[in-house]
């Protein structure tokens, strides 16, 4: 079995295509990663690690 790889969507994307890949990779609903990144972006700290894994992951 190949092991699973994390990428940026770029299809189904809002910003960056981030969170889409992060719920294809732990397989659950973006709606609620998006919802729980936008929790977590409200202390500042989401938002500079957002645009991190937006440089850092690559588009599939």
């Amino acid at each position: 079995m190949e092991p699973k790889k994390l990428y940026r969507s770029s299809t189904n994307k809002m910003i960056c295509g981030v969170c889409q890949g992060v719920a294809e990779y732990i397989n659950i609903d973006p709606t609620v990663v998006r919802l729980l990144w936008a929790l977590v972006g409200l202390s500042g700290v989401g938002i500079v690690f957002y645009f991190i894994a937006a440089i850092i992951m690559p588009v599939r």
